[in-house]
């Protein structure tokens, strides 16, 4: 109210404001709402989600982030949820539904110490703590695993399969994964350093999924094109090409006035001899394959197949760029500059049926980092998703690599930490200490949801858990499919220690960011939802 007890107006008209404890408990509603969305599809008797977006596509996953991505969320706290999944699958590839429902764990927690006049700022303060000592406990707990390790190497692959589909073949899909990093990483200093866009994925429907395969080389989606050219050539030589082999066309309207039949013979003739003087111009650099990004008029064709040279025409810009680094080849502009030190090589390319389709197979690389994944499955949604878990393998066994670190899973590793967060928790001692032990109690829900997710008792469990840890069994996990307290390790379910160091960061950020929020104040929008469109997240629990 201002001096003259008239009302100050400061924000424009229509602008919805929360604040107080009415909005720090919408956003953790909203939060935890999310985490409830993706917590029935942790492990592996998680179960999957079919999303139906609005063209009607379908997608059948339990990969947290695809879910969260696929979402229309538009509460702002649920999408600060969503940017954690995104996180974690941006910097390991996986644990992304561990790393969202830990989030709206720690917000849980929280709402029972708001409720008991905890201040948010002590809460924050506390969480952050507790994240430090995680890391700590991580960090001390951590086994070491190295590049020469295939077998570890495989192990942890198939930790990163066991609740997808593909779960069934995970051995094969397993040697496959490891076999492509390991092709793909490149020594650099002590460590390695591994660009996964080396490996590429060609999907194609219409088989079993365990024929999968994996090609040292490229696959180019793509056949010569005329079917009469030569179906293999040894000893590549490579030319890619950036220009049509066609007549140009000139930039403004004209009109040829042609008055006999020898003008009109002469005119066609220019036309052949300028596209042959083309053909022969990489004719002349010696090369016996051509890569053409334009197109290819049906003279030159013709010329290319009298000259034995295998053409494809309108080949992706992306694959040409793999082709030039993966050959050695260099990308040309223009024909008339084509030499023959542009050419790349190959030891082969060979044109394959792949179902129903002809591709191009180009292998024996001179850069031999490059890989492709032929991904088959039944269906496209079948296919679809063992690329999404082949991507997860693939960069949870890069990450293996890189740190040099691996933990045990099946909520071993999180149990561990719960039970010495507590006993720091009592060094603390203040209001930051429940705090802590709250975190502590948040930490567990990993190893509950496993066991509530096979249909156990997820209280039975935790209290067995608890006991062989307190018993210095570090190991001690839930086995979802015996329903017992397992060795983790003995069973070989292991995973890269940056998925606990990831998933717990980004969960303690969002959750402290959410926690610090007392005002919200959404402008008015007459196109986008205001807060009074918000969903209602309590629907989605």
């Amino acid at each position: 109210m201002g001096m003259g007890n008239a009302p100050v107006i400061i924000l424009r008209e229509g602008t919805k404001r929360e604040k107080g404890k009415d909005a720090q408990m919408n956003n953790i509603s909203a939060a935890v709402a999310i985490s409830g969305a993706v917590k029935s599809s942790l492990g592996p008797r998680g179960m999957d989600k079919m999303l139906v977006d609005s063209m009607g596509d379908v997608i059948i996953t339990n990969d947290g982030v695809t879910i969260l991505k696929e979402m229309d969320v538009q509460h702002p706290a649920a999408k600060m949820l969503v940017e954690v999944a995104k996180t974690q699958d941006a910097e390991v590839g996986d644990g992304t539904t561990t790393s969202v429902v830990l989030a709206g764990e720690l917000l849980k927690k929280a709402t029972d110490l708001i409720d008991a006049n905890v201040h948010p700022t002590i809460i924050a303060k506390g969480y952050r703590m507790a994240n430090e000592k995680a890391q700590e406990i991580l960090e001390k707990i951590a086994m070491k695993v190295s590049i020469d390790d295939t077998k570890t190497l495989k192990l942890i692959a198939e930790t990163a399969m066991i609740s997808k589909q593909v779960n069934q073949s995970k051995e094969l899909f397993a040697d496959i994964v490891v076999d492509a990093v390991k092709t793909i990483a490149d020594k650099k200093g002590k460590g390695y350093d591994i660009d996964l866009k080396n490996i590429t994925t060609v999907k194609k429907a219409g088989a079993n999924m365990e024929e999968t395969e994996i090609i040292k080389g490229l696959v180019i989606d793509k056949e010569p094109v005329q079917l009469n050219m030569e179906k293999v050539v040894k000893k590549a030589k490579i030319a890619l090409i950036d220009s049509a082999f066609e007549v140009k066309k000139t930039e403004i309207d004209a009109k040829i006035q042609i008055n006999d039949p020898a003008q009109l013979s002469a005119f066609v003739k220019e036309e052949e001899n300028m596209l042959k003087r083309m053909v022969d111009k990489v004719v002349a650099s010696g090369a016996n394959v051509v890569f053409c990004q334009k197109g290819i008029d049906d003279p030159a064709q013709h010329m290319f197949t009298k000259a034995g040279i295998y053409a494809c025409r309108r080949v992706k810009k992306s694959d040409m760029e793999r082709l030039a680094k993966s050959t050695g080849a260099n990308i040309i502009n223009n024909i008339s500059d084509l030499e023959k030190t542009d050419l790349g090589y190959a030891d082969c390319v060979e044109l394959k049926k792949v179902g129903e389709e002809q591709m191009t197979f180009i292998s024996g690389l001179k850069d031999p980092k490059t890989v492709t994944i032929l991904v088959r499955g039944g269906t496209n949604h079948v296919a679809d998703e063992v690329e999404r878990s082949l991507v997860d393998a693939w960069s949870v066994v890069k990450v293996a690599i890189e740190d040099g670190k691996m933990v045990t899973g099946g909520g071993s590793t999180a149990m561990e930490i719960a039970m010495q967060l507590r006993d720091y928790a009592q060094s603390v001692g203040g209001r930051e200490q429940i705090a802590i032990e709250a975190f502590a109690s948040a930490m567990e829900v990993i190893p509950s949801t496993l066991a509530e997710n096979a249909g156990q008792d997820p209280i039975n469990i935790l209290i067995e858990m608890r006991k062989q840890h307190k018993g210095k069994k570090l190991y001690a996990g839930f086995n979802p499919y015996t329903g017992k307290v397992e060795d983790m390790k003995k069973l070989n379910v292991i995973e890269p220690y940056r998925i606990g160091t990831q998933a717990i960061n980004s969960a303690t950020d969002a959750a402290v960011m959410i926690l610090r929020i007392d005002d919200v104040i959404a402008a008015a929008t007459h196109s986008g939802p205001g807060p009074q469109d918000m969903p209602d997240m309590n629907d989605m629990m």
